[in-house]
């Protein structure tokens, strides 16, 4: 079966058939490989993007950037503060203005009505970058991540996301997973699990594919023979930093700990997160929980954070691939 990607947007993974996933994780793996051997084709050539960023960034402005400047394209990056978006213009008018000035437009944010939004109004391919329900090119790469580090297909690979089950990347990883065909389970308390009718939707996508979606309140049932645990922040970009001690006191029993790897019974189990962490004291965050709640690490432990198991870094990398994979897939 062919796949046509051109003009696409790239919103939500729901988007986007098994077919039409997989094609992407092969394009990434061959850029990357041509990358490495340095006889990468450039395709996009006279292309510009813009780059909009509501919330600041480290590996998706770079890897959009990057991206783009291997593949020939031109990027302007405006940051929080770089554009009237949402300010003095709705993000409709902001649409139709830059989508008569470039070939695409990224953009990561708050809201996905917003990402939404610009892709109805813009003409061009619209990437959502990450906003507060979904953060699809995370995870592509997660996805490509995991491939190279086991020898099984995606979908005879168990996953396991603990911590706060109902954020964007919990989220976004169910779908994924359930497009895939993949098993995975999500290790929350019930109060932060995702709500009714999604996670009605994961599973009867994840049963479509041969695949299963799971739900648990004990992190050690959950981690049983995992082949990767991942994790994020308890407390997200923008959510109340009130809510810290709350957080704190709920998801301590699902830190990504020693323990934990042990108790998935798998000695090749590996540590994921999309980064950045919170596993030790040298950052202003941690500093200042460590200071007001006692915590020198949160969702996982410095020790895991930064054993073998842990395979964070080629992550962060694989975000540059995944990403210019759908640059050529929706632009060449």
């Amino acid at each position: 079966m062919s796949v046509n990607l051109r003009g696409r947007s790239v919103l939500t993974l729901d988007d986007f058939s098994p077919t039409e996933l997989r094609f992407l994780l092969r394009l990434g793996a061959d850029l990357k490989t041509a990358k490495r051997a340095g006889n990468e084709v450039q395709k996009l050539r006279g292309r510009a993007i813009a780059l909009i960023f509501e919330k600041d960034s480290t590996r998706t402005r770079s890897g959009f950037e990057v991206a783009a400047y291997d593949q020939g394209a031109h990027v302007t990056y405006m940051g929080p503060g770089g554009s009237h978006i949402g300010h003095k213009e709705s993000v409709k008018d902001t649409a139709r203005v830059l989508g008569r000035m470039y070939d695409a437009i990224e953009f990561r944010g708050f809201a996905q009505t917003d990402v939404e939004q610009l892709a109805r109004h813009a003409g061009v391919p619209v990437y959502n970058g990450l906003t507060d329900e979904a953060h699809p090119t995370q995870v592509l790469a997660d996805f490509m991540t995991m491939r190279e580090f086991s020898g099984k297909h995606l979908s005879d690979m168990k996953l396991v996301f603990l911590g706060d089950g109902h954020n964007n990347m919990a989220r976004s990883l169910a779908i994924g997973a359930a497009k895939i065909g993949m098993r995975m389970t999500i290790a929350a308390p019930r109060s932060l699990w995702p709500d009714e009718e999604f996670r009605r939707h994961v599973c009867e996508l994840a049963t479509a594919q041969g695949g299963r979606i799971d739900f648990d309140e004990d992190p050690k049932n959950a981690v049983a023979g995992a082949d990767f645990l991942y994790t994020d922040v308890w407390l997200s970009m923008g959510e109340d930093q009130s809510l810290w001690r709350q957080r704190i006191d709920l998801l301590m029993p699902y830190q990504i700990n020693s323990a934990l790897m042990a108790a998935t019974g798998n000695p090749y189990t590996k540590f994921m997160h999309c980064l950045p962490a919170f596993h030790n004291t040298e950052t202003t965050v941690g500093q200042e929980i460590a200071k007001n709640f006692g915590v020198t690490a949160m969702e996982v432990s410095d020790e895991v954070f930064e054993s073998a198991a842990s395979i964070v870094f080629d992550q962060a990398e694989n975000r540059l691939h995944s990403i210019k994979a759908i640059l050529v897939a929706t632009l060449a």
